[in-house]
C-alpha cells in the first residue's frame, strides 16, 4: 500500500490555502514546512496548538516536520548550543502535531569533518529519541550525506537515524537513479517525489526527468509513503531554506496550479506502475 504525502506549502503559503489543495487533491498527510510565513521550526506553541485544531478539523495528519535542522555549516562560527536548542524546540513541536518523524540533513562544510558530524548526528538522534521521535536524512547537494557511500556511512555509524530518498537531488550531485536507487531505496523510511533533468537541472513533474520514478514505485515493497515535493515554481519561503537558483523546465501560473500538476503526474505514473486507488488516499496494486 502507497499513501501520498505533500509539501503542501508549496501550493500556498497560508494553512487554509494548503488544506485546501491537500483536500482537492485526497492527499490526507503533510510535510510540514512552513505555514503562514513561518518556517515550522520558528512556530509558538500556540502556533503549533492552532495549525494542529484546523488539520484535525479536516481530517489531515502531520506526517513528518519538513525542518530545517542540519542545514547548519560547520567550522568556524559553528554554534553547537543552538543547534541542539533548535532540536529541542522541534522535538517539542512534533509532540504537539502528533508525529513522530523530522526531517533533517548533516551540515554543510563538512569536508574532512567526517568524525565531527557522525559525533553530532549520533548525539542528535539520542536527544531526539529521548522525545520518542526518529530523525529521518534527506540527501541534499552539499551536506555529508550527499552520495551513496556517504549516506551508507551514516546508515552504518549513526544507529537510530532513518532516511529519505530523494533522487532529484542524488542526481544534481551527479549520482544516477541507477545507482542510487538499487543501493538505498530500500533502506529508507520514505521517498521525496521530486524529478530533475540531469542534463540541464531542471526540476520537472516525476515521470518528465533522470530520477526513475516509476522504478521507485515498483521497489516499493509493504507500506510506503511518498511526500510530493514539486519544486516546479518558486514559492513563499523557499529562499529561507535554499539558496540555490531554481530552474523549471515547465511553467506555471502559481503554486497551486504546479502543485496540482505535481500531484497528477505522480498519480498517473502510480497507475502505470500497477497501482489503483483503494480507498481514500490508499493506493494499492492491482
Amino acid at each position: 500500500m502507497i499513501r501520498l504525502c505533500a509539501f503542501s506549502d508549496e501550493a500556498s503559503p497560508s494553512l487554509s490555502g494548503q488544506i485546501a489543495a491537500l483536500k482537492r487533491n485526497s492527499i490526507d498527510l503533510t510535510e510540514l514546512r512552513g505555514v503562514d510565513g513561518k518556517n515550522v521550526a520558528d512556530l509558538s506553541d500556540a502556533d503549533a496548538r492552532r495549525i494542529r485544531n484546523e488539520l484535525d478539523a479536516c481530517g489531515i495528519s502531520v506526517w513528518s516536520l519538513g525542518s530545517p535542522y542540519g542545514k547548519v555549516r560547520l567550522g568556524e562560527g559553528f554554534d553547537r548550543e543552538t543547534l541542539f536548542a533548535r532540536l529541542h524546540r522541534l522535538c517539542t513541536l512534533a509532540g504537539i502535531f502528533g508525529t513522530d518523524k523530522i526531517r533533517m540533513f548533516s551540515f554543510y562544510c563538512s569536508d574532512g569533518r567526517r568524525g565531527e558530524v557522525i559525533d553530532l548526528l549520533r548525539e542528535s538522534v539520542n536527544v531526539a529519541a529521548s522525545y520518542g521521535v526518529t530523525l529521518y536524512h534527506e540527501n541534499e547537494k552539499d551536506i555529508y550525506g550527499d552520495t551513496v557511500q556517504r549516506v551508507l556511512d551514516l546508515y552504518e555509524h549513526v544507529p537510530g537515524m532513518r532516511f529519505v530518498y530523494d533522487p532529484a537531488n542524488f542526481i544534481q550531485c551527479g549520482v544516477k537513479a541507477a545507482e542510487s536507487l538499487p543501493a538505498l531505496a530500500g533502506l529508507c523510511g520514505y521517498y521525496h517525489i521530486k524529478d530533475v533533468i540531469a542534463d540541464t537541472g531542471e526540476i520537472v513533474p516525476a515521470g518528465f526527468g533522470d530520477g526513475d520514478i516509476a522504478s521507485l514505485i515498483r521497489s516499493v515493497k509493504g507500506d510506503a509513503v511518498l511526500t510530493v515535493e514539486p519544486h516546479l515554481k518558486v514559492f513563499a519561503g523557499y529562499s529561507q531554506f535554499d539558496g540555490r537558483e531554481l530552474k523549471n523546465r515547465f511553467t506555471f501560473s502559481d503554486g497551486a496550479e504546479a502543485f496540482e500538476y505535481a500531484v497528477a503526474s505522480l498519480k498517473k505514473l502510480l497507475i502505470r506502475s500497477g497501482y489503483e486507488i483503494g480507498g481514500k488516499n490508499v493506493w494499492k496494486p492491482v
